[in-house]
């Protein structure tokens, strides 16, 4: 046989072992996660539950998942032993600061806003000004004048006919 025909059982064989290798090395952590749980340390199980560990055995574990509310688990069903910090968040909603030097944020936005004087002036002066968006008021026009009323009624038909797409002969540059 050639070294060609051998080169795909090789690589197949490589491969298969670095996955394995990986595997086992993920579960040895597991395991010695689980070996190094002591009472008191928080937990999540497989399933999704928090709790803090009462007991450790050899196979087992006590968890302590409210008041009065022991439960037995099998070390095999702990997926994470927490950090306190960790487990204080997610269970107590517990953060804890490292920076309580630093300033503190407020609950509200009012105490962000400006309270002074000027901020009530500038909110005033920005109240009397009015914006003129380039719209003509239909009220500033004469009532009175038939013609001028007709004008206007003239120029809102053209402006709804110049919306409209206008028919040609076939002649047009649109694409």
């Amino acid at each position: 046989m050639s070294l060609v025909t051998l080169l795909p059982f090789i690589v197949l064989i490589g491969a298969m072992f670095l996955m394995t290798r990986s595997a086992k090395k993920k579960q040895q952590q597991a395991a010695s996660m689980r070996n190094d749980m002591q009472p008191g340390s928080g937990v999540r199980t497989i399933g999704g539950m928090y709790a803090t560990v009462k007991e450790v055995n050899e196979d087992t574990v006590l968890l302590d998942a409210g008041p009065g509310i022991d439960l037995l688990f099998a070390k095999n069903a702990i997926g994470a032993v927490l950090s306190d910090d960790e487990y204080n968040r997610i269970v107590h909603g517990i953060e804890h600061d490292l920076k309580s030097d630093s300033d503190v944020v407020p609950d509200d936005a009012s105490s962000l806003s400006e309270t002074d004087e000027s901020a009530d002036e500038a909110a005033a002066a920005s109240d009397e000004k009015s914006v003129d968006l380039g719209k003509k008021d239909t009220a500033e026009e004469p009532a009175d004048d038939a013609p001028a009323k007709a004008d206007a009624e003239s120029e809102a038909a053209e402006a709804k006919s110049d919306d409209e797409p206008k028919k040609t002969d076939g002649d047009s540059d649109a694409k």
